[in-house]
């Protein structure tokens, strides 16, 4: 990653969890077809998760808190 990229990223990490999933989600459409790394179905799914979001019927959890509710059960 460049160090262009890298700043970007660490400002991106600032923003709330609703715009850096909007924003991931244009990054990946801004790619054309998706990357090997990245399937259609994971993109839809995203974009499914990412509108439930923004319509209120689920809310985002931070990382930390949502591993600590995976590895504690």
């Amino acid at each position: 990653m460049t160090g262009q990229a890298q700043r970007l990223f660490d400002q991106a990490l600032q923003l709330p969890a609703e715009d850096r999933a909007d924003l991931a989600l244009r990054l990946l459409d801004s790619m054309g077809e998706p990357a090997d790394a990245v399937d259609r179905g994971g993109i839809e799914e995203a974009k499914r998760r990412l509108a439930e979001i923004k319509r209120g019927e689920v809310h985002a959890v931070p990382w930390p808190e949502a591993r600590d509710r995976i590895f504690a059960g």
